[in-house]
């Protein structure tokens, strides 16, 4: 025969006002504005709510009566786990965490398939606001986030103009390296760039797709490129680049080998980031060539993986972008306008980078 159980139903706010003898605002107090009772009295509403089993205040209830969700979401059109493998990512999700740290407030992520169109996330997110992080200006969950009548702050990418933004001078930073390039003799390069748009595309791009990049720092950090060696008097239509869709060694590596399939006699390799920098080490190692000896290659970002190799690079400041993206969301100061905060690079001269040598006849290669 089945035995019966009594279970105890766990107290609620007004339950537990009662046994204290105290008002509902009381209770409520002790866990929201602590500040507002003595210490002794809001101790012994805490025993006696662990006692009875009171779990604290509802926060849905709670957010639905202050029409406030305590959460900051932070928008990445990447699957979760890139947030926590790619350096960079990593590196600016600190940042903001700690701005969100400092204002008490909690982080929501919202993570969005590159590959697919459906926004249920960012509608269903409950934020009081959110951080955008490096997606493409046609990106269906952005516009979706700018649907919600909440403020919003893109980092990196799109330059909007009418939401408040953070990121660096792409195009002069990759302008500088190209210089610095071009000052050891390079003229005969290539190039391994990050997606340049929505569509998966895994090969050489034309000029016109570099141009029509809907991710603009891409495209900023292509242009720099273009600008610097067509000043040098290289054709830049005849510089081959290649795109990869998923950001990571093993793209930097086949990229880099399609690259010197192409043209074998390239003597430098310019990649738009540290992880196809340091993927593109491994296929030149792979063949046979010595960096910079033979060849010599150059990263953007100055992730730690890259510094420990010596990788030449531009070093751009991810925490930073994190923690200030952080603030001016949590901002409540009255605005007006957009705000802009434009973060400074430095170009870090590693051992990866040198002279070209004379000829292809003085390249050496291993066994």
């Amino acid at each position: 025969m089945a035995r019966s159980m009594h279970v105890r139903r766990p107290a609620t706010l007004a339950s537990l006002a009662a046994e204290l003898g105290v008002s509902r605002t009381t209770v409520s107090n002790a866990y929201n504005r602590p500040d507002q009772l003595s210490p002794e009295l809001r101790r012994r509403v805490l025993d006696t709510a662990r006692r009875l089993g009171y779990p604290g205040p509802d926060p849905v209830a709670r957010s639905l009566r202050t029409r406030k969700a305590g959460a900051v979401g932070l928008l990445l059109t990447e699957n979760l786990s890139y947030a926590f493998r790619d350096p960079a990512a990593i590196g600016f999700l600190e940042g903001l965490a700690l701005a969100c740290e400092d204002a008490g407030t909690g982080l929501l992520l919202v993570p969005a398939n590159p590959e697919r169109e459906d926004v249920a996330s960012v509608h269903r997110a409950g934020v009081d606001g959110f951080v955008v992080y490096s997606v493409p200006d046609d990106d269906p969950h952005l516009a979706a986030v700018l649907e919600r009548p909440v403020p919003t702050v893109v980092c990196d990418q799109p330059d909007l103009g009418t939401v408040d933004r953070v990121g660096i001078d792409d195009r002069g930073a990759m302008y500088e390296l190209a210089k610095h390039l071009i000052g050891l003799g390079h003229r005969r390069i290539g190039v391994v760039c990050m997606r340049l748009a929505r569509d998966r595309n895994d090969g050489f791009v034309t000029p016109d797709r570099q141009h029509a990049a809907h991710f603009h720092v891409q495209r900023n950090r292509l242009s720099g490129l273009a600008e610097a060696f067509s000043e040098a008097g290289v054709d830049w239509s005849q510089v081959p680049v290649v795109e990869r869709f998923d950001h990571n060694m093993v793209s930097g590596a086949s990229g880099a080998a399609q690259v010197l399939d192409r043209d074998p006699q390239i003597t430098a390799l310019i990649c738009t980031s540290d992880v196809l920098a340091l993927g593109a080490m491994t296929e030149a190692a792979r063949r046979g060539l010595r960096v910079p000896h033979d060849i010599t290659v150059t990263g953007f970002d100055g992730i730690r993986a890259g510094e420990e190799a010596g990788l030449t690079t531009v070093r751009q400041p991810v925490l930073e972008k994190g923690r200030a993206a952080g603030k001016l969301l949590l901002d409540t100061n009255e605005r007006t306008r957009p705000r802009s905060v434009n973060l400074a690079t430095e170009l870090i001269i590693g051992n990866t980078s040198a002279a070209p040598r004379g000829g292809a006849e003085e390249r050496w290669f291993g066994p």
